[in-house]
């Protein structure tokens, strides 16, 4: 019953429409063909098709960030990442869609040519800061909001990814989603997706214990190490859970958190050899297109699982696409 409860009060967040839900579950068959005889059911959990703003999970999250910010009367939306951060251009979109203005702190050098989510950054009308560092990005959004309110301005600060309880509310939502698609009778034995600043995965495990699924959700590193993802995600899930009725803290101890950051590579955005032949396997099987930095290396980790012996025949594994592809034009 409790479970029935948070789920309730789950689906009753505000929620601001920027996409029409369900995103599509594709089967992929042909690339299931191409990892061979032994490779496990793959289905394909399509938030890169997200046709607002070029997609991804960022979408999710923001529809319930953007609902929180219009009911505080913002008019700012502003928030952080690297110089092509998914997350900083859908919240760009976000706040074009709104009306509302958007101020941008990236961490890097400003582009001589802007390419790919720097372009649509500037087409958004964004307007970007940069730092020198990831560490100065919070201060300094911190202090350009701080001035903005000085200013008679009411702007909204959005956390790295959106990764908060409320963002990764979205994805414990997407969750219900994906069971009302899943093929009669089948539960997925894992769900893999790219996983950074934890809100994404945060979501689809708490998701997955609210329904009482036995899914395994593993999240792939695009860049900190797994014990630190683990961390967020605990502290997340923790959030979530007191915000929707639960025990916070005992659901946060009772989810199984995986991370996995041995396909990192030399670092964040770098491709790898791995993430390289699971990108053109992707596009040359089912026409997918995976990005460098985050969901080549969580599809080259689902591959390697397979090759392994770590995923079956039997089995039936959820790729959750989580967008980027924007990034393969920088």
């Amino acid at each position: 019953m409790k479970g029935r409860e948070a789920l309730a009060r789950l689906a009753s967040i505000p929620s601001e429409p920027l996409f029409a839900a369900p995103t599509a579950l594709d089967e992929a068959r042909r690339l299931r063909e191409a990892l061979g005889p032994d490779a496990p059911r793959i289905l394909v959990k399509r938030d890169d098709a997200i046709p607002f703003g070029f997609g991804g999970n960022k979408v999710r999250k923001l529809c319930l960030v953007a609902a929180e910010a219009r009911a505080h009367g913002a008019d700012t939306l502003i928030t952080v990442g690297g110089v092509q951060s998914n997350h900083m251009r859908a919240t760009a979109s976000t706040a074009a869609r709104m009306g509302m203005h958007c101020v941008l702190v990236a961490n890097g050098q400003p582009p001589d040519t802007p390419r790919a989510n720097a372009l649509l950054d500037a087409l958004l009308g964004a307007e970007l800061h940069y730092v020198s560092s990831r560490e100065q990005r919070a201060p300094t959004m911190q202090a350009i909001a701080a001035r903005l309110r000085s200013e008679g301005r009411k702007p909204y600060e959005v956390p790295l990814g959106a990764s908060t309880p409320l963002g990764a509310a979205a994805f414990a939502r997407a969750v219900s989603e994906l069971i009302a698609q899943l093929p009669g009778g089948v539960v997925p034995d894992a769900i893999v997706h790219a996983s950074s600043s934890g809100g994404t995965q945060a979501g689809l495990t708490a998701g997955c214990a609210l329904n009482d699924l036995p899914t395994r959700v593993i999240g792939i590193s695009a860049d900190d190490p797994a014990s630190a993802i683990e961390a967020e995600v605990r502290r997340i899930v923790a959030g979530l859970g007191t915000m929707v009725g639960e025990q916070g803290d005992a659901l946060a101890r009772g989810v199984h958190v995986t991370a996995d950051d041995s396909f990192v590579g030399e670092g964040y955005g770098l491709p790898t050899p791995a993430s390289q032949e699971a990108q053109s396997l992707a596009a040359r099987t089912e026409a997918l297109f995976v990005d460098n930095t985050y969901t080549a290396k969580a599809l080259a980790a689902l591959i390697a699982y397979v090759r392994g012996g770590r995923f079956r025949k039997n089995q039936t594994i959820v790729f959750w696409h989580t967008g980027g592809q924007v990034g393969l034009f920088s």
